[in-house]
């Protein structure tokens, strides 16, 4: 009799259950075997004939990468192979270097989009940026400062902030020290001063006596101060120029006086107006802009009685040089003349210029010239008088002096510039009391891209959800408890909106000679007159047709004067209308009225 395994056998179609794993160990015993006899040979193809027939044999998950066959034949390049590549690789970043410095400077430029900040109706004369970026300061002819902070502002572009540092005197120069926290202002009068972030006064500097000959032994300026800038090592120094021919170096923690004073002198050896100063990018030399057109520096860590370096003809005589910017190499630098030229210097050879832009208008004494971030374009503007042209932001190549590209402003004079090397914006501030802000989205960041489309949040009252304040005594007794009050200040306002007398509108004062309104005599007796005879009775008529519509009833009824005067008084004969047309009709002319001597 057939037991149940044999049944199953037949069933299946096989002898036995352990014929199939004998199967597959002969085959991997001999597919092993096979290959130990056969040579190997290098493949890179990864699906074969041996493989296929592996993968129908094996049974289970497949060997890890680290110790599949394939990975025996790979074998590591060579020193050479490395070096060769090592090789091309380092060709291909001096080339793609080489490409990059070979792309134009016009395609740095932020340009594709701008927005206007409205200062004042004046000439912005100096524009300042803290190194972050997030703070602008504008000044100008109006003696207004105003700040602009980017990361509050809304597309209504309005400053947060302004006030008059000097009053009656406009604003040459602001400057943001190395860390921020502190704002320099040079305005027209003698005592250049230092406020904070919010717009108070930390440092104010002392003002010289006038009479005194020796500039030098005076405690500070004595005439309108031009520029003043701080050092770039030092966040409590900072120096100033002026009118009274000196360069003064000031300290904020010493209060009574200057701590330096170089003198600016001409070809004469007389002193003459400093129209600019600046400190180089390490704090080592500062340089000076005499009015006579010659450009000084002097070693701050020597004495102050020779100059390190000068040239007496840098521009012409009795043109204010506005403008000097010290490149990072700190041997170049570029100056802006009132002669309307821009010129290129290095102080190793200082005698003569090593470029020279001419033609560059200007009216301000104050228009700027800086670099652009990689020091590879120069920006400065042209000056134009109202409505008799355009003028210009001109950005000009460093190397060649060529003008690259020009943005015209209608009837207007571009003063200030500034590009800002973190935000990679274009600053420009016009005669007309407007900054523009070039920049493009795809260069730029933070700053003007920050406001531009930001909604103003709706202003909501902080009390809406919340309601009234209530103190709460556990401890008191049940008579004093208080309930608790539940309804928010939304619902007690609805419902106080629902209450028809809660909600009346206030009359308004009274006015003219209206009826109704609120009176404004309060319980006087002359406010009782008005409020119960003068206003209760209405009365729209004037006066003459007041008295003559009571003249009917006195004649039938006469009672006060009448009486006494009926047997004296004469009739009165009133002159009517039709009388005066008729002695018109007769000659045309009127008859004369008789006079008192008549």
């Amino acid at each position: 009799m057939a037991t149940e395994e044999d049944m199953m056998k037949q069933m299946m179609g096989f002898s036995g259950f352990g014929t199939i794993k004998a199967k597959v160990e002969n085959n991997l015993f001999t597919t092993k075997l096979n290959e130990a006899k056969r040579p190997a040979v290098k493949s890179t193809d990864k699906t074969t004939d041996k493989d296929d027939d592996d993968d129908d044999d094996v049974i289970g998950p497949l060997p890890p990468p680290s110790q599949s066959p394939t990975d025996k034949n790979i074998t590591e390049p060579s020193k050479s192979t490395k070096k060769h590549v090592e090789e091309v690789d380092s060709d291909e970043d001096i080339s793609g270097s080489e490409s990059e410095d070979e792309d134009s400077p016009l395609l740095k430029i932020p340009q594709s989009h701008e927005i206007n900040l409205n200062h004042g109706n004046k000439a912005i004369a100096a524009l300042a940026l803290d190194p972050s970026g997030s703070r602008l300061a504008t000044g100008g002819m109006d003696f207004e400062l105003k700040f602009w902070d980017f990361n509050s502002m809304d597309v209504n572009l309005k400053a947060f902030r302004t006030l008059q540092p000097v009053e009656g005197h406009w604003i040459s120069t602001l400057q943001y020290s190395i860390t921020g926290d502190k704002l320099l202002i040079a305005a027209g009068n003698a005592q250049p001063q230092v406020i904070d972030r919010d717009g108070h006064q930390l440092y104010e500097c002392k003002k010289g006596d006038q009479y005194i000959v020796d500039m030098k032994n005076t405690k500070g300026h004595v005439s309108m101060v031009h520029c003043a800038c701080w050092d770039p090592k030092n966040r409590d120094h900072f120096a100033s120029c002026g009118d009274d021919g000196t360069i003064r170096l000031w300290d904020i923690n010493t209060v009574k006086k200057n701590k330096d004073v170089i003198k600016l002198k001409n070809k004469q050896n007389r002193k003459t107006p400093c129209t600019y100063c600046c400190f180089d990018r390490n704090g080592k030399l500062i340089f000076g802009a005499g009015q006579d057109g010659s450009i000084q520096a002097w070693d701050t860590r020597r004495m102050f009685v020779n100059t390190a370096f000068k040239n007496m003809q840098a521009h012409s005589n009795g043109s204010d040089t506005s403008c000097l910017c010290i490149a990072a190499d700190g041997n170049t630098f570029i100056s802006r003349g009132g002669d309307d030229t821009l010129k290129l210097w290095d102080i190793r050879n200082f005698k003569n210029y090593i470029n020279c832009k001419n033609d560059l208008l200007t009216f301000y004494s104050s228009t700027k010239c800086v670099f652009s971030p990689d020091e590879r374009l120069i920006l400065t503007g042209t000056s134009v008088k109202k409505g008799q042209g355009v003028g210009k932001l001109v950005f000009i190549e460093r190397d060649t002096f060529e003008t690259v590209m020009e943005v015209p402003f209608e009837n207007t004079s571009v003063v200030s510039t500034l590009w800002h090397p973190k935000l990679n914006q274009v600053f420009i501030g016009l005669s007309d009391g407007n900054v523009k802000v070039l920049f493009d989205p795809d260069k730029s960041k933070n700053g003007a891209t920050m406001c531009v489309g930001k909604v103003k949040k709706k202003r909501i009252d902080p009390g809406e959800n919340m309601s009234q304040p209530q103190i709460i005594n556990p401890h008191a007794l049940r008579m004093y408890r208080e309930r608790p009050r539940t309804d928010s200040m939304k619902k007690v306002k609805a419902k106080l909106r629902a209450d028809p007398i809660a909600s009346h509108k206030p009359d308004a004062p009274l006015v003219g000679h209206g009826v109704g309104g609120r009176l404004k005599e309060g319980m006087s007796l002359t406010g009782f007159v008005i409020r119960n005879i003068a206003v209760s009775k209405k009365d729209d008529l004037n006066p003459r047709e007041a008295i003559l519509k009571h003249a009917e009833e006195a004649n039938k009824n006469p009672f006060w004067i009448a009486p006494a005067y009926s047997a004296s008084q004469p009739k009165p004969i009133f002159r009517t209308a039709s009388d005066s047309e008729s002695e018109e009709e007769d000659d045309g002319i009127l008859p004369r009225k008789k006079t008192k001597k008549e």
